[in-house]
């Protein structure tokens, strides 16, 4: 299995007392599955989502990726390993608005090294033009629509090759045919061998993916 989880909980401490994200999740990911982590606002999903990518930390329990020990490794070494291994694509894009389309493609490989500096441009543009929006280079993503900002924003996150691409709500913004086709721009990835996560409240959105799990109140239903 690419993913693991064994026993994962998530304990946050906020002004009421204690809130429990995720309790005891058991989960198993296998190599280039696509996978829709289903659930209602607040129940933990996007947690579960953070502990495979090594953004948020479980507060016991194991997190591996790829044979990684997410949990043992420190703040540095999980930086670097998240740059090499994860792609991060988000509701929102969080494009970078003062950058044209490409710098922001180029900007994972800029911090990860895994690139040639004469070589990231041409690999970003290459990813540009798999995702249908290389016409947009050099424009600004302000000067995009959501649904093109949203694969560029898949560009960026197949930028260093990572083996796993998590995504958190990554259609919520867009209308139904759009989405239709990013959903089929992930697919296409998992038959390459990449792992593809996506955390969505949407649940008809199991019609396209491998497996869905659903999260509810923090527990997870295999």
């Amino acid at each position: 299995m690419l993913i693991q989880l064994e026993a994962v909980t998530r304990t946050y401490k906020t002004p009421a007392g204690e809130f429990q994200a995720l309790r005891g999740v058991d989960l198993e990911i296998a190599r280039g599955a696509f996978v829709a982590i289903v659930g209602k606002s607040g129940s933990g999903k996007s947690t579960l989502l953070n502990m495979v990518g090594g953004i948020d930390r479980p507060t016991s329990g194991a997190v591996r990726v790829g044979g990684a020990a997410i949990e043992r490794l420190g703040e540095d070494e999980l930086a670097r390993w998240r740059g090499r291994h994860v792609g991060l694509v988000f509701q929102f894009f969080q494009l970078l608005p003062t950058l044209t389309v490409i710098e922001n493609v180029m900007l994972p490989m800029d911090f990860s090294g895994t690139v040639t500096p004469t070589a990231r441009r041409a690999r970003a543009f290459s990813l540009l033009d798999r995702v249908g929006v290389a016409d947009q280079a050099d424009k600004l993503p302000s000067s995009l629509s959501g649904g093109q900002q949203q694969r560029v924003a898949i560009a960026r996150a197949l930028a260093n090759e990572p083996p796993v691409i998590l995504a958190d709500e990554p259609t919520g913004n867009l209308d139904s045919s759009t989405a239709d086709d990013v959903l089929a721009l992930f697919r296409s990835l998992t038959r390459e061998g990449v792992t593809v996560v996506i955390a969505t409240h949407e649940r008809e959105i199991a019609r396209v993916v491998d497996r869905v799990v659903s999260v509810v109140d923090g527990v997870a239903a295999r």
